[in-house]
């Protein structure tokens, strides 16, 4: 993996964010040169902070991805492409879903004909998610699955992943998407629930606030830790055999909402949390239980989560002692 990305020129759209900072901290170890694209949306939860320790290593353009000039720029001379900017709230994408359709469907249209215009050699991952499956049929949820989404988000993101694949498959710009489920760890957005809930669990555990779990707290999901995540989008970067295809990420390790706010709360040594019923914006998108298979990706790229539940949440609250000044209110 060093040797691949050794010198290499890599972007990534939404660098500043959540999972963008945390594989910029791997590729800049791996010794990539690394360009970070971020347009700074406060409700988006990209942060300066996320890469104070390599601000120095990185180069950092404050842009966004509709700027339709600026992508065209920094495309250029690229040799893998991240592409991680989106706007991830469910709520938010209901309440604004023309915002949403401009950065996570018109904007990626944009991203690939710079591509094929200016860099018909890079190749691209994008980030996706499993929400465009909707509420499942079956579990655990592979990729042949039905899709159903249950808001503007999903059907978005998954006309953003589609363009990638198209673009793939007729203009011959090496895409690919990995479905992303629930991804928590250091530096993801905790100010809210915008990005996931499990981040505002965090904060309230080490605020000594009540976790809110909603509705019964017997949904079940899956977890990644962003290591993880980041594993999954090198390993796709690197193979081509990921090249035209879809991947799963997940975890054999599935729990109910309820058992995750006892595990935060008896890893913290302190805390508690109500069950508490939906607020009806929520309850109206609601999936129910999800879980991922992702054997296809196991099988065609060799990758499989390695941090369980327990050491990823220690770390995560770890992460959070030591920095939430900068998190809890953080625009």
């Amino acid at each position: 993996m060093r040797s691949t990305f050794a010198a290499a020129n890599v972007l990534i759209t939404g660098g500043l964010g959540f999972i963008g900072s945390n594989l910029a901290h791997r590729l800049v170890d791996l010794g990539a040169e690394v360009t970070l694209m971020d347009a700074l949306i406060p409700e988006y939860g990209g942060l300066e902070y996320n890469v104070h320790a390599i601000r120095d290593r990185v180069t950092t353009h404050i842009a966004d991805v509709r700027d339709v000039a600026s992508v065209a720029q920094l495309v250029r001379k690229q040799n893998y492409l991240f592409n991680l900017a989106g706007q991830t709230s469910h709520v938010d994408s209901m309440t604004d879903p023309r915002t949403d359709l401009e950065i996570n469907a018109a904007a990626q249209l944009s991203i690939l004909e710079a591509c094929r215009e200016h860099n018909p050699g890079v190749k691209l991952v994008f980030a996706s998610t499993r929400q465009l499956y909707g509420r499942p049929q079956y579990l655990p949820v592979d990729e042949k699955h039905p899709i159903n989404p249950v808001d503007v988000n999903g059907i978005n993101k998954l006309a953003g992943e589609w363009y990638h694949l198209l673009y793939n498959n007729v203009y011959g710009i090496r895409a690919c998407a990995l479905r992303l489920t629930n991804t928590y760890g250091p530096r993801m957005r905790v100010r809210d629930a915008r990005q996931t809930f499990l981040g505002i669990w965090i904060r309230s555990t080490l605020q000594d606030r009540p976790i809110l779990v909603y509705g019964d707290g017997t949904q079940l999901r899956d977890f990644n830790y962003v290591d993880d995540a980041v594993d999954a989008l090198l390993a796709a970067a690197v193979d081509p055999k990921s090249e035209g295809q879809v991947f799963n990420l997940g975890s054999s390790e599935v729990v109910s909402l309820k058992a995750l706010a006892e595990k935060l709360v008896a890893l913290h040594g302190e805390g508690r949390y109500e069950v508490v019923p939906f607020p009806p914006e929520r309850k109206v998108i609601d999936i129910g239980d999800y879980y991922s298979d992702f054997a296809k990706i196991h099988s065609t790229l060799g990758w499989s989560p390695k941090i369980d539940l327990d050491e990823g949440l220690t770390r995560t609250l770890a992460y959070f002692a030591a920095h939430g000044d900068r998190y809890w209110g953080a625009a």
